[in-house]
C-alpha cells in the first residue's frame, strides 16, 4: 500500500481483498500476455487450434475445453482459499496474506528481504501486464493484425479509422 486511492475504494473494501484481487488479475494478465505472443508462433495441432490471431482463437476453441478451464480455475480458487471465497470470509484467518497460496517450490520467500523484493516486483509487473494486455487487445481490434505480425509487417491504419478531437487536428 502506497497510499494512492483517489476513488476511495479502501474506505469501502478491506485492503487485503483489494490486494488479493490486484495480484490475481496481475497474474492472469502476465499469463495472458505471454499466451497471446506465444500462440502466434507455436500452436497445438488440429483445426481447433489453428488461429494465429488471438481474438479469433478465443471463438475457435472447443467449448468443452473452455468449460474445463473454467471448472479448473474455480476449483483452484476454492481449494486455495479453503472454500472461504467471499470478500467477507476470505480473510477471517488473520494469518492469511493476500496472494499467498502457499506455493513456493524454490523457497524464494524464506528470506524476508528477498520476499519483500519479489512481492513488490510481482505487483508492479502485474500492473504493467494489465496495461500491456489492454493495449494489445485494443491494438488487435483496431489493426486487425496479430501483435508480432504488426511489428514485423507494419501497415498504417487508414481505412475506416478517423481520430477526432485534438489528435485529428494535429493530422493523426
Amino acid at each position: 500500500d502506497v497510499g494512492f486511492d483517489p476513488l476511495g475504494f479502501s474506505d469501502i473494501f478491506d485492503v487485503n481483498v483489494l490486494r488479493e484481487a490486484e495480484l490475481k488479475h496481475g497474474r492472469i494478465c502476465m499469463l495472458a500476455t505471454t499466451g497471446i505472443l506465444v500462440q502466434e508462433v507455436i500452436r497445438l495441432p488440429g483445426d481447433a487450434f489453428s488461429a494465429k490471431f488471438a481474438l479469433d482463437a478465443w471463438a475457435q476453441a472447443p467449448r468443452g475445453g473452455m468449460l474445463q478451464i473454467l471448472v479448473a480455475i474455480g476449483l483452484i480458487e476454492m481449494v486455495s482459499n479453503r472454500f472461504a471465497i467471499t470478500a467477507t470470509t476470505m480473510f477471517q484467518n488473520p494469518a492469511r496474506v493476500p496472494g499467498d497460496l502457499g506455493f513456493d517450490p524454490l523457497s524464494l520467500g524464506t528470506n524476508p528481504a528477498t520476499r519483500a523484493k519479489y512481492e513488490l516486483a510481482e505487483v508492479t509487473h502485474g500492473r504493467a501486464a494489465m496495461m500491456g494486455l489492454s493495449g494489445m487487445i485494443h491494438q488487435m481490434i483496431v489493426s486487425k493484425q496479430p501483435i508480432i505480425d504488426q511489428l514485423l509487417n507494419f501497415r498504417p491504419i487508414t481505412e475506416g479509422f478517423k481520430v477526432g478531437g485534438a489528435a485529428g487536428n494535429l493530422g493523426y
